[in-house]
């Protein structure tokens, strides 16, 4: 399913999962997004995407773990291959991986992240 990409990229109440943790790391999240847009040919800004994400998968999934969440399983698979892809991208990132990047974050959240609302 496809969801609206938000313009500007930046988090909103529509995002919320009601864990107040998450929601901050998620619109860390959208900040490294926004600001690889801004200066795509920054490759620290890729690393810096990657590290805040890589630390907000480690707190959810732990989360996750600790609620026995009956999808942890595959949600630290897709968050494996999300990183696995984010790790791939060189500078300067082109419109395509942009693209990408911010359909998933948004996917990722509204479509299964919310899934978990409720569970931890």
């Amino acid at each position: 399913m496809s969801y609206e990409i938000p313009e500007p990229y930046v988090w909103d109440d529509s995002f919320r999962t009601t864990y107040d943790n998450i929601d901050t790391e998620h619109k860390a999240i959208f900040v490294c997004i926004f600001n690889c847009a801004k200066d795509p040919k920054s490759a620290a800004l890729i690393t810096k995407l990657y590290d805040v994400t890589a630390d907000h998968f480690t707190d959810e999934e732990g989360m996750m773990v600790k609620a026995k969440y009956e999808d942890v399983t595959n949600h630290k698979q897709i968050h494996k291959d999300f990183l696995a892809k984010i790790k791939s991208l060189k500078a300067p990132l082109d419109d395509a991986s942009l693209a990408w990047a911010k359909q998933w974050l948004v996917g990722h959240i509204k479509g299964i992240d919310f899934k978990y609302k409720g569970k931890l």
